[in-house]
C-alpha cells in the first residue's frame, strides 16, 4: 500500500469524521498515489485486468470500420473529430489510426484525434505508444474537457470500459429509510458506517428510473450503487458535441436488471492481480474498484440532453456485424501452412473468440447515441441487430 495515499485518506476522513463511499473510491483510484496514477500500470495479462484492446488489433480495426461509416453518415466532412476517453496506454488509438491509414485513407486524412486525459503519467505513455504516428504528422492532441469548447466536436466521442471506473455512491435499505454508505477510520483501516443520503441527487436518480427501493419487494439490507458521476459526464459530452455520435462500451445492465430485488449486494467488484473479490478497503491504491453501468440511466439522461439512442447491443453482435466473423473465417484456412504458422493462427482465433464470448467481453453493452441523427436513416452497421438481453 502507498503510505502517501493512506496518510492522505486517514487525515481527510478524520477531519470530516466520515466521507461518502464515492469520495473514498475517487480517492483510492485517482489520488496522485492512487491506483490509476501508479507508475507501474497494472493493465494487461500481467496486471489486475485486461480489456478487449489487450487481445490484439482486431478490436480497434473493427471500431475504425464503424467510424468510417459514421463519417459517411455525417456527409464525409473534411474535418472529422475522434475523441477517446480513458485511452489507457494508447493502444486502441494506435490500432484505430493504423487501420484507418492503411485501409480508409479518404477518411483518415480528415481525422483529428483527441485523447481526453488528465494524468501526466498516462499522457507520457500514450505519446510513447503513438510516437511513430506523431512523427509521421498524424493529428493527435491531448486535452481535458475544460480545454474543449462547447459545441465544437463534429464526429464521434467514444470510450471503452470508462464508466465502470467512475466513483459510485452506495446505498442500503434500513427499515423505512434509504441510507448511504460512508467510510470512517478505526484503528489502522477504513470502516463503514451508514448515514442519511449526502445528496438529493440519489433520490432523484431512483425517482427518474421509477424504482422504489423501500418497496416490500426489496429485502432488508438491500445494497446497491448509484453512479451520479456518469450523469455529470454525459452533460459535459453532450455540451461539447455539436453533431455526431457517442459510443459507450462497458459492462452493465438495464436498470430493471441492475436493481433487481434479487441482486442484494450490488455490483461493486475489486480486481487485484487478476483475482476478483468484494473488499474495497484492502490493497489501497493497489487494486481496481469498479461497478457495472446502468445503461438505462445513460439513455434517459442522454434524451434530456438532446442525444438520441440509436441502438444498444452486445459487443459480440456489434463486432460480428462490423466484420469480425470474416476475420475468424479467414483464420480457419490452414492449408499449406507450417506448424508454427498454424499455432499462431490458433492463438489469434482464440483472441477473436474471446472478444465475442457472451459470458465475457462479448456480453458487454455497446450504446450508440447521436446528435443531429434522429435514427430515421438506415441502421448503423454495428447496430444491424440492436439486441440487448439484459
Amino acid at each position: 500500500m502507498e503510505k502517501h495515499l493512506i496518510q492522505y485518506l486517514r487525515d481527510r476522513i478524520q477531519q470530516q469524521g466520515a466521507i461518502t463511499f464515492a469520495e473514498f473510491m475517487e480517492t483510492v483510484l485517482y489520488h496522485e498515489s492512487g491506483y490509476y496514477n501508479q507508475q507501474a500500470k497494472r493493465m494487461g495479462q500481467r496486471g489486475d485486468f485486461f480489456t478487449s484492446v489487450h487481445l490484439g488489433e482486431a478490436f480497434g480495426a473493427m471500431l475504425a470500420v464503424q467510424f468510417v461509416e459514421l463519417w459517411q453518415r455525417l456527409g464525409s466532412p473534411s474535418a472529422f473529430d475522434l475523441v477517446e476517453m480513458g485511452a489507457g496506454q494508447g493502444w486502441l488509438a494506435r490500432d484505430i489510426l493504423i487501420h484507418l491509414r492503411d485501409y480508409y485513407e479518404s477518411c483518415f486524412i480528415c481525422v483529428s484525434y483527441t485523447i481526453v486525459e488528465k494524468s501526466a503519467d498516462l499522457i507520457d505513455r500514450q505519446q510513447n505508444t503513438l510516437q511513430s504516428l506523431l512523427d509521421s504528422g498524424v493529428a493527435i492532441q491531448w486535452r481535458t474537457w475544460s480545454e474543449i469548447d462547447s459545441q465544437s466536436i463534429v464526429g464521434c466521442v467514444f470510450s471503452n470500459e470508462l464508466i465502470d471506473a467512475f466513483a459510485v455512491h452506495q446505498v442500503q435499505k434500513r427499515g423505512d429509510r434509504l441510507m448511504e454508505v460512508y467510510v470512517a477510520w478505526e484503528g489502522d483501516r477504513p470502516v463503514e458506517t451508514l448515514q442519511p443520503l449526502s445528496t438529493s441527487g440519489i433520490a432523484d436518480y431512483f425517482q427518474a428510473a421509477n424504482i422504489d427501493l423501500l418497496s416490500p419487494v426489496y429485502p432488508e439490507g438491500y445494497r446497491t450503487e448509484v453512479n451520479l458521476q456518469a450523469l455529470d459526464w454525459l452533460k459535459t459530452v453532450a455540451d461539447r458535441l455539436r453533431q455526431g455520435y457517442l459510443i459507450t462500451i462497458d459492462y452493465g445492465y438495464s436498470n430493471k436488471r441492475y436493481y433487481n430485488p434479487g441482486r442484494c449486494s450490488g455490483t461493486l467488484q475489486c480486481y487485484y492481480q487478476h483475482q476478483v473479490h468484494g473488499d474495497p478497503y484492502i490493497n489501497l491504491g493497489e487494486q481496481d474498484i469498479t461497478a457495472h453501468v446502468d445503461f438505462t440511466a445513460l439513455q434517459t439522461q442522454g434524451a434530456r440532453l438532446g442525444l438520441v439512442t440509436l441502438g444498444l447491443t452486445q459487443q459480440a453482435a456489434f463486432l460480428m456485424y462490423l466484420g469480425l466473423g470474416d476475420r475468424i473465417a479467414g483464420l480457419s484456412q490452414g492449408e499449406g501452412r507450417s506448424g508454427a504458422e498454424m499455432l499462431e493462427q490458433l492463438k489469434m482465433r482464440d483472441a477473436l473468440h474471446r472478444l465475442i464470448d457472451p459470458t465475457g467481453l462479448g456480453g458487454f453493452g455497446v450504446l450508440v447515441q447521436g446528435k443531429g441523427d434522429d435514427g430515421t436513416k438506415p441502421p448503423i452497421r454495428g447496430l444491424t441487430t440492436a439486441f440487448w438481453s439484459n
